[in-house]
């Protein structure tokens, strides 16, 4: 993943706002992460906020110059009113399990020391971190409306995407979840959270099937859709 060129067609403004969003969850991360383990003397939690850092403020640079509407609808609000319901309860479910993750994390690898983690596992975690933000990008340089939320964007001309990563799998950003969460557990040595990471897998599986049926209902074409693609998350599996 490169920096962008053509750095004069960005948005001052969006960037900015870009910017200062991602500052202010890398710090509450931070945080999270640091006081939890009771020391900053955690290099595993040190990688793993510099590697989000920089890959995450590459690729949101590149959505802003390439699709800003689309790095507008991404920072939106999690709850937001067009949203279907059922989709609020679980998005509330993912935030606090996520939450969970890195506490989780921070006292079971560092303030009682319980998980004891191989380092070539740890550094198959900072892949897995690596290549689902990577996937993230992808997708959203592939799916204009890759929002956060469940909801059908009339006013953006919402329609089905199939190139692509969408070629293969119907949710791959629900792919990349699991390669990200993942990661983060191995890279922070913390078998605690790989469970949490499991339940926040499972979680979205669950709202990959919920989204499909608005999506055939809703959507024109995604009926269609799905029965070339077969698979939701894992080719050849599921």
């Amino acid at each position: 993943m490169s920096l962008p060129s053509g750095v004069a067609r960005l948005d001052p403004a969006l960037v900015w706002r870009f910017l200062k969003q991602t500052l202010v969850w890398t710090l509450a991360l931070a945080t999270v992460l640091f006081v939890s383990a009771g020391t900053v003397d955690w290099p595993q939690a040190w990688a793993f906020l510099a590697l989000s850092g920089v890959l995450g403020v590459a690729s949101g640079l590149i959505i802003a110059r390439d699709n800003p509407s689309l790095l507008r609808e991404r920072m939106r609000g999690p709850i937001q009113k067009e949203q279907k319901p059922w989709d609020k309860v679980l998005l509330v479910a993912i935030i606090v399990v996520c939450t969970a993750l890195p506490i989780a994390a921070g006292i079971d690898a560092k303030r009682i020391g319980f998980s004891q983690m191989p380092v070539w596992l740890e550094a198959l975690g900072a892949l897995g971190v690596a290549f689902g933000l990577y996937m993230f990008h992808v997708v959203m340089a592939t799916n204009a409306y890759a929002s956060t939320v469940v909801r059908i964007q009339g006013e953006r001309g919402h329609k089905v995407i199939s190139t692509g990563p969408y070629a293969y799998v119907r949710h791959p950003m629900y792919s990349g979840v699991a390669f990200y969460f993942f990661g983060i557990a191995f890279l922070l040595g913390s078998w605690w959270a790989v469970g949490i990471a499991a339940v926040i897998v499972l979680i979205f599986a669950v709202r990959a099937v919920w989204e499909e049926e608005t999506l055939k209902e809703e959507l024109e074409g995604y009926s269609d859709y799905t029965e070339r693609v077969r698979f939701r998350l894992v080719p050849w599996i599921w």
